[in-house]
């Protein structure tokens, strides 16, 4: 094969590859949680939760939590994951950290701590359109009783 053949196979090669590509990063390859979700609640405005899941690193998560309750105080705290099961600082929480495992393509195991104590262990599951979060929050009482509530966040961005 001469230079003038190899050039024109490189050539060929690199057309069906930009033909192939859309220029757009794959949506797979993005975790399907970023975006901006709003907790489902029947709490009087001007109550309200929202979660903001972003890009953090390579390949990791930073949360942002904005709230207002009923009597209209806000609350704004946060954190970021690798997903490494590995605690980090809460911003906006003293005295707490968060670790984040994946279970499974649909499910986070989150573990939230103060204190130095596990406190609460949520189980965020993503419905299969990837427009809610059905977080578990199970927790275990001074007396010992498991305790387990629940919270819906529906995708608004």
């Amino acid at each position: 094969m001469n230079s003038s053949t190899s050039l024109k196979a490189l050539s060929c090669i690199l057309l069906i590859l930009v033909g192939c590509s859309s220029g757009e990063p794959e949506m797979d390859m993005q975790n399907p949680r970023f975006g901006v979700w709003q907790m489902d609640s029947d709490a009087p405005p001007p109550a309200i939760n929202i979660m903001t899941y972003e890009p953090y690193g390579d390949g990791g998560m930073r949360i942002t939590v904005e709230a207002t309750n009923s009597e209209g105080r806000e609350s704004k705290w946060g954190y970021v994951t690798l997903f490494d099961g590995e605690f980090r600082d809460v911003e906006g929480q003293e005295n707490s950290k968060t670790a984040v495992e994946i279970v499974d393509d649909k499910t986070n195991k989150i573990s939230n701590m103060r204190n130095g104590e596990v406190t609460q262990v949520i189980m965020n599951v993503l419905s299969d359109d990837g427009n809610v979060i059905d977080n578990e929050y199970i927790r275990t009482g001074p007396d010992g009783e498991r305790r387990v509530s629940r919270a819906i966040y529906r995708r608004i961005n």
